[in-house]
């Protein structure tokens, strides 16, 4: 009679739905495909097309700039008045400039070189991957050069080598491999002017090999003068000006290799005209110290102009993260479920897929103590069809975890993880067991 009245209550209660039922991937509809997950399937599965949403524009722009050199003003008007002609010419050696290590400046320009097509230095942007790759930088108005997916470094004031050292901690930081090669292609900051009685005025880069006063008038084709007896070379340095008879200069081969000095001015001057040699180097003074002040206010102009387009990138990105904490922005998500330690909705990444793995473990991973190992699905619907497909992977061979770092997850995607027989069987005797003293006491009571 007691066994009989235990068999009736139960009848009952799984008939009113108390017993707790379980969910399961069901291997018998006709509209599931379970699929075991092998290293084949995997590759299959990741087949299937998918764009990963990437983050705005602003995320990939930086606030650097080219600055540009303003207009330097008019030049003065030469003085001509004419002087009479000394008996003899006075001789003012300069002195020897000091031979040191080259010093990047504004307006060179820095080559960069891979030595072999396989270095990674190729992530700096605009460097092919060929043998032998270069790229030239500008050294700009602020002192910097400009490399893509790296910034601004700064270059100006810096030797060869130091130079070297400050790109090479530069790429280290962003994580670029620093096999590179550094020279200088262009000499465009430190230069030696040369006018007058020449072929043809020039201006002579100063290189890292030293110049000499006798390069600098053969870059300007030499001196053109009919008699020697009142030719001169003046040279304009730091303030002073020093004179070389031309007699002198022809007959003493140290002073031809005297050593110049950046920003030396060459004048030669074949009818004792000191006051037009004089309008020349005040003249080049005069142009110098306007170019330096309009590049002065270039570069104030400059870093007004980053400033406002750093703030600008600043304010958009902080838009847009506000709004991906607002759930305003359109994002591809993948759905856990079933016994896994925290049920969620896992936000897929930008610009990149996301694996198995990573939707599993971001999310606190499987729950130990109640989940299925063997019964991990990833259910995927399949498109134009009604058809499930069930990827199915057994935890419990622990070398199959690889397979979950491998398989590429696709947007709503759902991750379900089965329960243990024993989980199943426990949390029914939990319901029942309630239910039948409840419905026991009933029955004895009526």
């Amino acid at each position: 009679m007691k066994y009989g009245l235990f068999g009736v209550l139960l009848f009952a209660l799984m008939g009113c739905g108390v017993v707790y039922i379980s969910p399961d991937v069901s291997k018998s509809d006709a509209n599931v495909d379970v699929i075991p997950l092998t290293l084949s399937t995997v590759s299959k599965a990741n087949a299937s097309y998918y764009q990963a949403k990437t983050l705005p524009a602003v995320f990939f722009r930086n606030s650097g700039g080219a600055g540009a050199l303003r207009g330097a003003g008019a030049i003065p008007e030469p003085a001509l008045d004419k002087q009479s002609k000394p008996s003899t010419l006075p001789m003012r050696l300069p002195p020897d400039a000091p031979d040191l290590p080259y010093v990047i400046g504004v307006g060179d320009v820095i080559l960069l070189a891979t030595p072999t097509a396989a270095s990674t230095v190729e992530q700096l942007s605009g460097l092919l991957a060929a043998q032998n790759s270069r790229q030239g930088y500008t050294v700009q108005d602020d002192g910097a050069i400009a490399i893509p997916d790296v910034g601004r470094i700064n270059l100006a004031g810096l030797t060869l080598e130091d130079a070297e050292a400050q790109v090479f901690q530069s790429l280290v930081e962003n994580q670029i491999d620093p096999s590179f090669s550094i020279e200088i292609a262009e000499f465009n900051s430190k230069r030696v002017t040369v006018g007058g009685a020449v072929v043809k005025p020039a201006v002579v880069p100063v290189t890292l090999v030293r110049l000499t006063l006798e390069q600098a008038l053969a870059a300007a084709g030499g001196v053109t003068t009919r008699g020697q007896d009142y030719t001169s070379i003046r040279l304009y340095r730091d303030g002073t000006l020093y004179e070389i008879p031309l007699t002198e200069y022809l007959t003493r081969p140290k002073v031809q290799k005297t050593r110049l000095a950046a920003g030396d001015s060459i004048f030669v001057d074949t009818a004792f005209e000191l006051d037009q040699a004089q309008a020349y180097f005040t003249e080049q003074i005069s142009l110098a110290q306007f170019k330096q002040q309009a590049r002065v206010q270039a570069l104030n102009e400059l870093n007004s102009e980053i400033n406002i387009r750093r703030s600008v990138l600043e304010e958009e990105r902080f838009n847009f993260q506000a709004r991906l904490e607002a759930d305003a922005v359109d994002r591809d998500y993948v759905y856990l479920t079933g016994e896994v330690k925290n049920p969620s909705r896992f936000a897929m990444p930008f610009g990149q897929t996301a694996s198995l793995a990573d939707a599993l473990y971001s999310e606190g991973g499987l729950s130990n103590e109640t989940a299925n190992p063997s019964q991990v699905y990833v259910l995927r619907g399949q498109p134009g069809s009604e058809k499930i497909a069930a990827y199915n992977l057994n935890f419990q061979n622990a070398a199959n975890l690889v397979l979950a770092t491998k398989l590429e997850l696709r947007p709503d995607d759902v991750i379900f993880v089965a329960e243990q027989p024993v989980t199943r069987w426990g949390r029914t005797i939990q319901q029942i067991i309630p239910s039948l003293i409840t419905s026991g006491v009933f029955a004895a009571t009526n």
